[in-house]
Order: C-alpha cells, then sequence, then structure tokens
C-alpha cells in the first residue's frame, strides 16, 4: 500500500476537478445504484496516470455531455473499493490506471491501461467524449 503522502496530490488532482473519492465496497455500490451515467477512474501513482489519464478525463469534462456522477478510486490505497470497482468492470482485467462508465449500474463503455499509455490526453479525452455523447 502506499503512504498517504504519496497518493494525496493525485487523488486531488481528481478531487479538485469534482471526483468523489471511494474508500470502501459500501461506496463503489452505492455509486453504481444511482441513476444515470457514473464514470470511475482507477488512479494511480504511474506516470501514463499522470501524463494521460488524469488530464484526459478532466479535459473530458469540458464536454457538453458529462456522466452525471464523477468517482475515482486508487489503486494501491483505497484496496477495499478498487477491488469492489474493478469486479463492476468484469469481463476486463484489472488494469491501473483505467475508466469505466456505467450507465444505470451497467458497464457501457472501458478505457483499459493498454488504452492509456502511449496515448496523449487528447486521444484520451476524445475517446471519453465520444463516450459521453452516446451514453450521456
Amino acid at each position: 500500500m502506499y503512504p498517504e503522502e504519496i497518493v494525496k496530490p493525485f487523488k486531488l488532482e481528481l478531487t479538485n476537478s469534482g471526483f468523489s473519492e471511494l474508500i470502501s465496497s459500501e461506496d463503489v455500490k452505492n455509486a453504481l445504484s444511482q441513476s444515470g451515467t457514473t464514470l470511475i477512474v482507477v488512479n494511480s501513482v504511474c506516470g501514463c496516470a499522470a501524463r494521460n489519464a488524469r488530464p484526459g478525463v478532466i479535459m473530458s469534462l469540458s464536454n457538453e455531455s458529462t456522466p452525471d456522477n464523477l468517482c475515482t478510486v486508487f489503486a494501491g490505497f483505497d484496496i477495499e473499493a478498487t477491488e469492489a470497482a474493478r469486479e463492476e468492470m468484469l469481463p476486463f482485467p484489472p488494469s491501473s490506471p483505467s475508466i469505466a462508465l456505467f450507465k444505470d449500474g451497467e458497464l457501457v463503455h472501458m478505457v483499459e491501461r493498454h488504452h492509456i499509455e502511449g496515448r496523449d490526453a487528447n486521444l484520451i479525452s476524445e475517446n471519453l467524449v465520444q463516450a459521453y455523447n452516446e451514453f450521456c
């Protein structure tokens, strides 16, 4: 498990942009029981989260259509919540970072780590915007 002082600034990047932290399996369950669309970002300390995923997610929120609920879990820190979120992302294998869009609790769009690595934040944002335009 990562020390809090390491993950705090990475968490703040999303929470300062309107994301709710999910820290327990109950938090994940409650988030996905809400009607409408819910975006869950599996945050990470890795470089592709800092350079690609978090900036791409934040950029995507400037779209006219966006998810109703914005949530995040932190891999290697929010262990219980991350495991619960990943269970909801099946059949996709666990990856960090990753981004999942749910509609009425059902997974409708997934961005896995291999879709994030080597792609700039603009491409990730464009991918999410297309999903928002379709599902939100």
